[in-house]
């Protein structure tokens, strides 16, 4: 069953956290990787749904951030889902380069033995 909504529906459907965020998890639409966990507010999340490049909040700049805007390694949107809680939003995007600061292609790139 997948529920298809508006944009203003998707964003309504989210609880966003006491300082207004939401756990966001980028996936690679191409071969599902995970990709990183950022946080998004509800602009960020509008403007993403909208314009189709993603756009998270940076908690430590305390700063919109569009995703490559210096790097030039972007996320596309293919696809936005949240979960039943409405306490996550899954992103599954197109990626250019890495996606994670350190240069690896994804964040999540360290395994327990």
């Amino acid at each position: 069953m997948t529920e298809h909504l508006s944009i203003d529906a998707f964003v309504k459907a989210i609880r966003f956290d006491a300082q207004g965020l939401v756990t966001t998890v980028a996936q690679d639409a191409a071969d599902g990787r995970v990709l990183m966990v950022a946080w998004m507010n509800a602009d960020t999340l509008r403007q993403t749904l909208t314009s189709g490049d993603v756009t998270y909040w940076s908690r430590s700049r305390g700063e919109v951030w569009r995703k490559g805007a210096t790097s030039g390694h972007t996320q596309r949107l293919v696809e936005a889902w949240v979960d039943c809680d409405g306490d996550t939003v899954l992103l599954k995007v197109d990626q250019t380069g890495p996606a994670c600061h350190t240069g690896a292609a994804t964040c999540f790139f360290r395994k327990f033995q």
